[in-house]
């Protein structure tokens, strides 16, 4: 079987495993605070243009997610986000489970606006029996989405103008961030992140790094005590190093951003024979993941050679699949499946 279903299916990148092969013996301190960490997150800074921002490892997604979150929030308030957001469907409660409710708003396409979060803020505050509901305080967003999407830099400023305005921290869930930046449509830097959110983090783990997520704080207020609540949360590894190495391997020569490139190039192979299928999809994109609409019938036809996600049923003949490439996706598979889908569309 040829697995296009996720974007961490394999260890880590060749320089990422040299690096931990050659560090390997070498004594540090532990508990992310030995040289490796160090030297990772001053390249971090020094990418954001910004000397002034804390950056923490911490070990996966839903961990950087609910960590951060709980940081940000007292216990009466919550997060705002798309319904399709990571935090409200996938990660079994965690936030919830940091006693902070999420809130979510219909999106589209993955994304919500300056314009919905305002309405609904506001909202909130001219209800009359506002102290018996959940306040909003915290905007979180994925760039780019689970459906593949990403947020233009005019559309994070607004939001950042919103939040800003009415007193909402804004914080970007960047577990495929490395596919975003590589995206011929993106007009996003790390640098615009640093400045327009109160806290971001860049993935590791689906982009090159065998675990790992790189939590950048612009906003002091969400970093303090923020270490008491990484251990609080299980968080703090012992041997934290094995992140650092792995940062510093990522943040070097533009790596990071290198092997997300090749991902996405893979992608746009897959895409262009979709369109020259007229295949239509689910919703357009420009990263790793792509959501054609499929008949079922080639849908069984592809499952006895690929691995692919189910995403929603469309019609009843028709269902929207998950297709995703990653920096380790072989360009043999690739070209292997277009051919698939050439063929089987003949017969369809």
């Amino acid at each position: 079987m040829i697995y296009f279903n996720n974007d961490y299916s394999e260890g880590c990148h060749e320089k990422v495993l040299e690096a931990l092969t050659r560090t390997n013996l070498v004594q540090t301190p532990g508990y992310g605070e030995d040289e490796y960490c160090a030297r990772a997150a001053e390249k971090i800074r020094k990418l954001c243009g910004r000397e002034d921002v804390a950056v923490h490892f911490l070990v996966g997604g839903t961990q950087a997610n609910l960590t951060v979150i709980d940081a940000a929030l007292r216990p009466h308030q919550g997060a705002l986000c798309a319904v399709t957001g990571h935090i409200n469907g996938h990660e079994t409660g965690a936030v919830e489970a940091t006693g902070h409710k999420v809130l979510p708003l219909p999106g589209k396409s993955g994304k919500i606006s300056a314009e919905q979060v305002r309405s609904y803020v506001l909202a909130h505050r001219a209800d009359s029996s506002f102290e018996h509901m959940v306040q909003p305080k915290l905007v979180y967003i994925s760039s780019p989405s689970e459906l593949g999407t990403l947020y233009s830099l005019a559309e994070l400023e607004e939001l950042s103008q919103a939040c800003r305005e009415l007193g909402l921290y804004l914080f970007l869930d960047g577990a495929r961030l490395g596919y975003g930046l590589a995206s011929g449509e993106n007009d996003v830097t790390l640098q615009d992140l640093a400045r327009l959110c109160d806290v971001f983090y860049i993935g590791g783990t689906k982009v090159g790094a065998l675990f790992g997520e790189a939590v950048v704080i612009s906003n002091p207020a969400i970093g303090e005590d923020f270490r008491y609540l990484i251990k609080q949360h299980g968080g703090m590894l012992a041997k934290g190093r094995l992140l650092g190495v792995q940062f510093d391997a990522l943040m070097t020569d533009n790596l990071y951003v290198t092997i997300a490139a090749h991902a996405v190039a893979l992608a746009d192979r897959i895409r262009e024979t979709l369109d020259e299928l007229e295949i239509p999809y689910l919703v357009p994109g420009s990263t790793n993941q792509i959501f054609p609409i499929l008949p079922d019938s080639v849908l069984e036809e592809l499952a006895k050679e690929y691995v692919f996600c189910e995403q929603e049923r469309v019609d009843d003949t028709h269902r929207a699949v998950r297709f995703c490439t990653s920096w380790a996706t072989r360009e043999e598979n690739v070209d292997r499946l277009c051919q698939s889908l050439r063929e089987i569309a003949k017969i369809r």
